[in-house]
């Protein structure tokens, strides 16, 4: 409880003293009276109640004193509109993204730091779009943030034909935005290659989507020079050889500055995780908080407290002290 006239609370420095007068008044009349040498009369309800009134009285004080100090409950609140942001994850399932030049390769290390990076966007809509030779959606625009990490898990080289279809990726991202109503749009599109499949032109992709407003921020993965590539011997096994890294950083530089992004390297896991971090830095979610304080006041039950004690005085002090002998 707190009081919203808290100086007030100084006057029950007079309750102290009304209560010293009173005993003081009362020595004094006590001197006054003349001693018998009976023997002391026995000590009547009378004798104790003498003193009821001006209990009261002083109480009725106190509770008048504290309900002119305002005493209320104060009671805050706060409201949190979040204005989000709707983002697509295009992410490239070739059967290069298997390179182990990343731990354990790259795409294994891909779902696992877009994991991370959607686990910080809370209150944000993300999709996730995947291509090879041909592009698809995995996650439709959702908030769950549960449903997006379960799908990034179950994305797989090998599910579609192979290839890299970098404009179809993009299309099929754009495509994710289409109907959103959200004030900032973006596709992370991450890609370890060179643009060699699909309909679309990555270029005429990237127009499209500056004409809807979204951004694009392109990601190439790979380390510089060689890395170790799936590949298949001459019996069908699985085996890795060191070829040379191809990723069209032109175009995918191209794509970025055509949508207002920005083209990012990864050479290696700390370094794809501190493209997603700066990522995240950059499109931030517009929150507003709005805080709200209410009072309830207790003034009024201060008041009655205060009418029933000086009802009582009066009661006591004018019939029952009048009555008892």
């Amino acid at each position: 409880m707190q009081f919203l006239n808290p100086y007030i609370l100084i006057v029950a420095v007079v309750i102290p003293l009304l209560a010293l007068h009173y005993i003081l008044a009362g020595r004094r009349r006590a001197t006054l009276t003349v001693s018998r040498a009976a023997a002391r009369p026995p000590r009547t309800l009378r004798y104790w109640l003498r003193h009821m009134p001006i209990v009261l009285r002083l109480a009725a004080v106190a509770a008048i004193i504290v309900a002119l100090a305002r005493p209320v409950a104060v009671h805050h609140e706060s409201e949190s509109t979040t204005e989000g942001i709707d983002i697509v994850l295009a992410m490239d399932i070739s059967g290069s993204m298997l390179a182990r030049d990343f731990t354990p390769d790259r795409l294994t290390a891909a779902k696992q730091l877009a994991t991370e990076f959607v686990a910080e966007r809370t209150g944000d809509r993300i999709s996730v779009v995947a291509f090879a030779g041909e592009a698809f959606t995995q996650c439709p625009l959702t908030s769950d943030q549960a449903s997006i990490a379960t799908m990034l898990a179950r994305l797989r080289s090998g599910v579609v034909d192979d290839g890299t279809a970098i404009g179809n990726g993009l299309a099929t991202a754009i495509n994710r935005l289409r109907e959103s109503g959200a004030k900032s749009k973006v596709v992370v599109l991450l890609t370890d290659g060179v643009n060699n499949r699909g309909q679309i032109s990555p270029i005429m992709a990237a127009e499209i989507a500056r004409d809807m407003g979204i951004k694009v921020y392109t990601i190439g993965v790979g380390s510089r020079d060689k890395a170790p590539m799936p590949a298949r011997d001459m019996f069908g096994n699985m085996t890795y050889v060191m070829a040379d890294v191809e990723i069209d950083e032109e175009l995918l530089r191209n794509i970025a500055t055509t949508t207002s992004g920005r083209y990012f390297r990864a050479n290696d896991n700390e370094a794809l995780r501190a493209i997603y971090e700066q990522i995240n830095q950059m499109e931030k979610s517009e929150v507003q908080v709005t805080n709200y304080t209410s009072y309830e006041e207790f003034f009024g039950g201060w008041l009655l407290l205060a009418a029933l004690l000086l009802a009582a005085e009066f009661i006591v002090a004018r019939v029952v002290l009048n009555r008892l002998p």
